[in-house]
């Protein structure tokens, strides 16, 4: 689950010259226009986009985008201002949606856990603008995914001089695409960008048929802490619901946002998410939800929201209103690992940072994203930077390998 962050509340309402507005007529019948909400695009032409991505998952359809949009957590005035570029291409029936590419202008850095604040602060000291820059991610969002949405080679070249042609045309400082999968990070490698590694832990499932199975691939003393750790949770008299998105009513998400937001007050932090984007999410997307409730003499007392796809579980928040040794664990680990291995779900990704969760079964997975900055002296310091730094990610992702928590 991710940790949290401070957000800020400054307003951004710097927009590309083009905004909402058709910018120019490509070769090959396709047209090239930055919209600022997705209603200008529509459910049915954005979904329809988003089921031919290979790499696509919940988080890129319309129903949680225009939730974050709609419930204001992602708006210019929270400094994520919606300007997504879109390519068309015209056919007999009309303009058909050909490709995609959800962009957002930023006027800081919070929210994204690709982090760039001593950039951003190397800027400053030298007396130039870092914000605003051009971001494209799914804010809030560490999950790697198909960003450069196309329904074919020719719409992705397409989509990429139009991303070249709006970095050039306009006065940001720089581009950033967060989490890329690795076709795609090669394709914006290719068109100049520099790419930046960073490390995840996944739960991968190996067709266990319960826990147990689970539990007897790790090493002994592995086995024997999460016995542990489980059976005081079991001892304290806590017990777990999981409710689907479709069980889940009004007092579910209140009580869920509840220890949300308790989370981030033990972090000293302002939470990102509303009640109101909890709720969207739960009326339109229930097909991806489950909310797993620990409760102790029939009160609840903590809660985690994963979101799933049928075959990958993300894990993305959790809290607790009364401590209990070991209950983050439980309800943000070995319950959702619980339901992968009942749902035969491939894969439980537990969210941005934590070492720690490889001694829970969990294995590093390289991450990238993708930059590009105007300023030339700049944008070389910064290669160079990220040459020594993937090289040190080499070694760290070759270090945690051999610290392989699988009997061997």
């Amino acid at each position: 689950m991710d940790k949290a962050e401070s957000p800020v509340n400054d307003s951004a309402n710097t927009s590309a010259n083009a905004s909402s507005s058709e910018l120019a007529k490509e070769p090959g019948n396709y047209r090239t226009r930055i919209v600022s909400s997705l209603s200008e695009i529509g459910q049915p032409a954005w979904d329809a986009l988003i089921q031919l991505q290979p790499d696509a998952n919940p988080f890129l359809s319309f129903a949680f985008l225009d939730a974050l949009h709609e419930s204001a957590c992602a708006s210019a005035r929270s400094g994520w201002q919606a300007q997504f570029l879109t390519i068309w291409r015209d056919e007999e029936a009309g303009q058909e949606l050909a490709a995609a590419l959800p962009l957002y202008v930023k006027s800081h850095s919070y929210g994204e856990y690709v982090f760039d604040w001593a950039w951003a602060d190397a800027y400053e000291r030298n007396g130039l603008e870092y914000y605003p820059k051009l971001l494209s991610a799914i804010p809030f969002t560490p999950v790697t995914g198909s960003r450069l949405l196309t329904r074919d080679a020719e719409a992705t070249t397409a989509l990429i001089a139009a991303l070249l042609a709006v970095q050039q045309d306009n006065t940001f400082s720089s581009t950033h695409i967060l989490y890329p999968p690795p076709a795609q990070a090669g394709i914006l490698r290719d068109a100049g960008f520099m790419l930046r590694t960073g490390v995840q832990f996944h739960w991968l499932n190996a067709g266990y048929r319960n826990f147990d199975e689970f539990l007897h691939t790790l090493e002994r003393k592995k086995r024997k802490n999460i016995r542990a750790e489980r059976r005081k949770v079991q001892q304290a008299g806590v017990t777990f619901r999981h409710v689907s998105g479709h069980e889940a009513n009004d007092a579910d998400w209140i009580f869920f946002k509840r220890c949300y937001d308790h989370t981030y007050a033990a972090h000293h932090s302002t939470p990102y998410l509303n009640l109101d984007f909890f709720r969207r999410i739960g009326k339109t997307m229930p097909q991806n939800i489950l909310l797993i409730v620990a409760e102790q003499n029939g009160m609840p007392i903590a809660s985690s929201l994963l979101i799933h796809n049928g075959q990958i579980v993300y894990g993305r928040y959790w809290g607790a209103i009364k401590h209990v040794d070991c209950l983050h664990f439980e309800t943000a680990y070995y319950q959702p690992l619980e339901f992968c291995i009942a749902n035969n779900m491939a894969c439980f990704e537990g969210g941005a940072q934590g070492e720690h969760k490889m001694a829970r079964g969990f294995l590093p997975q390289k991450t990238w994203s993708a930059h590009w900055l105007a300023h030339a002296a700049f944008s070389n310091a910064i290669e160079e930077f990220l040459q020594r730094e993937s090289g040190g990610i080499d070694t760290y992702m070759d270090e945690l390998n051999e610290r392989n928590p699988f009997k061997l």
